[in-house]
Formats: C-alpha cells, sequence, structure tokens
C-alpha cells in the first residue's frame, strides 16, 4: 500500500510541475493612427483559430485608440502563442474590408514581424512565438493599408 501511494504522490508531483505556469508579459502596440478614432484590440491565440477566428482567442484585450503607442499586459498558460493587433475603427469586433470584400481597411499587426500577404494572413507557425521570447514582451507594429 505505501508503495502504491509514493507511486500515486509521484504521478501527481509529476502532473504539478509538469504544468505549464502563468506568464505575465506586455505587448507593445506601436503605430496606432489615432486619427482614426475607434479602439486597438489584442487577440492572443493558441493554434486553433488563429488569425481570423476571434471568438477561439485564448484572450482579448480592448482599449481606446489614444496614444500612437498603447502597452497591454496579459496572463497566458502556455508555451507558445501567436498575437494579432486589429484597429477596430468601426467598433465592430471584427477586420472591415475595403471596397473589394477582400482586402482590409483597418489597421493589422502580427507577433513575429509578421504582415498580410498576397494569399491573407500569416499562419500560426510563422506568427507564433514561444514563451522564452514573449515573456521578455513584445512589440507589434500595426500597418495600414
Amino acid at each position: 500500500m505505501v508503495h502504491f501511494m509514493n507511486g500515486v504522490l509521484g504521478v501527481v508531483m509529476l502532473a504539478i510541475t509538469g504544468a505549464v505556469q502563468a506568464t505575465e508579459f506586455t505587448v507593445t502596440v506601436t503605430g496606432v493612427d489615432v486619427a482614426r478614432g475607434g479602439s486597438v484590440m489584442v487577440f492572443v491565440f493558441s493554434e486553433e483559430g488563429f488569425p481570423k477566428k476571434h471568438e477561439k482567442a485564448l484572450l482579448v484585450q480592448k482599449s481606446n485608440a489614444l496614444d500612437e503607442t498603447m502597452r497591454f499586459t496579459v496572463t497566458v498558460q502556455t508555451e507558445a502563442l501567436a498575437v494579432k493587433v486589429l484597429h477596430d475603427e468601426n467598433g465592430d469586433g471584427k477586420v472591415s474590408k475595403n471596397w473589394t470584400g477582400v482586402y482590409p481597411k483597418e489597421g493589422l499587426g502580427f507577433s513575429n514581424d509578421q504582415r498580410l500577404g498576397m494569399f491573407g494572413p500569416p499562419g500560426y507557425n510563422s506568427a507564433k512565438v514561444s514563451r522564452e521570447v514573449f515573456a521578455n514582451g513584445l512589440g507589434i507594429r500595426v500597418i495600414y493599408p
């Protein structure tokens, strides 16, 4: 019985030490065009849903677009993530498209210095950053069309 309990205790300790600790970090958003009004939204994703399915983001923070440089402090419990920043000018919580219905008309930014490409937004693997990187903070520049 003692041997069994030691085994169970070992498994419990392994589960506790193997768990990902919560990490607080800062996302510094630069290049915000305050003249456009609206708000700046920061979406933190695991692989699932990145970058289009906002409802699948691990967390979302939003603040009025009042400064060219804005800072958001977030806490996550993951080993890797990708971040999307949206300058939501019209307040609808999604990327508004221009007259073509294809290209965005609002500012966007992505972790790992990724940008929109010819075939749309970057994939998760391109924008993904490890805990060692994001723990020191991330800088994301908003790019406008």
